[in-house]
């Protein structure tokens, strides 16, 4: 089953379009959306395995360059009865 998570990223702001071009590069990401307000970016990252989550953010969002912060929200897969 595919797992799903939004993750909202605070960049220095000079360089949140070299960070979405970044972001851009890495598989699990999905959806790319700049904000406004106390966040700059919206991820919405995919994986086959929740566990791969805490990789994914860890080792390849983190890690680009002038992100500053991150805040994930993993997508609860309720069914409707």
């Amino acid at each position: 089953m595919t797992e799903s998570a939004f993750v909202l990223i605070k960049c220095n702001n000079l360089y949140a379009e070299q960070v979405i071009v970044n972001l851009k590069k890495i598989e699990s990401v999905k959806d790319i959306q700049g904000t406004y307000g106390l966040f700059d970016i919206l991820i919405k990252i995919t994986t086959n395995d929740t566990k791969d989550f805490d990789e994914i953010i860890s080792t390849q969002i983190r890690t680009v360059e002038n992100i500053t912060s991150t805040i994930t929200l993993n997508l609860n897969n309720l069914k409707e009865n």
